[in-house]
């Protein structure tokens, strides 16, 4: 008999000032990540990232872009290997265009689709020793990603190269490889070298900023200016999600 996810609740996300503090950090730490009596510290942590979740969402409503927020979970369960070293908020299409999109791949391609990580998705993240602002698609998501690499064959190199080297401070990752490329400074080789390794369903993809945060070091993620600066760092990765993403105004999923 297999275990079955658990029914989870989003938390309600919180009001007036928001900021970092040191117990946020050291809730996700290897010493404490898998102990339960920090679950109600990490629940703290996970309400901060469920409201920048919604503003996020707020915000780019008013650009006319229609997506949901979810958070991960704070407690250790047999689905986190009984340790959190990670909290994160995700941004992604709304159950409209989950609906939309099921209805291009059929019912049995789309049957896993209403989860959320199942779909390309703007994220906020909080680990231990680091914040992180990102764009990710993973493998299971694949239909994203194929969306992407035939938009690329449609339309070229050049549009999604101009996008990435408008984000300096970011890097593009593929899967777990160590190797990264460096937004604001790519050449078309190294994003053809990029494209020649990146396979859908098989990598996962993601345009990434960490801002480190050692435990001896930990002041520059402290401090109501900082998630206001992971906003603003977010919002310039709207671009690739609306280029890369399967949508109706992004729908390359079927090659043309």
């Amino acid at each position: 008999m297999t275990a079955s996810q658990p029914k989870d609740v989003q938390p309600r996300p919180l009001s007036g000032e928001l900021a970092f503090e040191e117990g946020d950090f050291h809730a996700l730490s290897s010493a404490c990540g898998g102990d339960p009596q920090f679950n109600d510290r990490r629940l703290v942590t996970r309400r901060k990232l469920a409201t920048l979740g919604k503003r996020v969402v707020l915000s780019l409503a008013d650009e006319g872009l229609k997506l949901e927020s979810r958070t991960s979970l704070h407690n250790p369960t047999v689905f986190n290997h009984m340790r959190v070293h990670r909290i994160w908020a995700y941004v992604c299409r709304s159950k409209a265009e989950k609906k939309r999109l099921r209805s291009v791949l059929g019912a049995e391609l789309a049957k896993d689709l209403d989860a959320a990580y199942r779909n390309a998705y703007l994220c906020l993240a909080i680990e231990s020793e680091a914040l992180e602002v990102s764009f990710r698609m993973r493998s299971e998501g694949w239909y994203d990603g194929q969306n992407l690499v035939n938009r690329i064959k449609h339309d070229g190199l050049d549009a999604w190269l101009g996008l990435l080297n408008d984000l300096p401070g970011f890097r593009l990752r593929l899967h777990d490889w160590k190797g990264e490329w460096l937004c604001g400074s790519l050449t078309r080789e190294r994003l053809e070298e990029f494209l020649s390794y990146y396979v859908p369903g098989e990598h996962s993809l993601r345009v990434e900023q960490r801002l480190p945060a050692p435990p001896t070091a930990r002041q520059m993620a402290i401090g109501p200016e900082v998630p206001e600066h992971m906003l603003r760092e977010l919002h310039k990765l709207l671009a690739v999600y609306r280029y890369s993403a399967w949508s109706k105004e992004s729908d390359f999923l079927f090659s043309r």
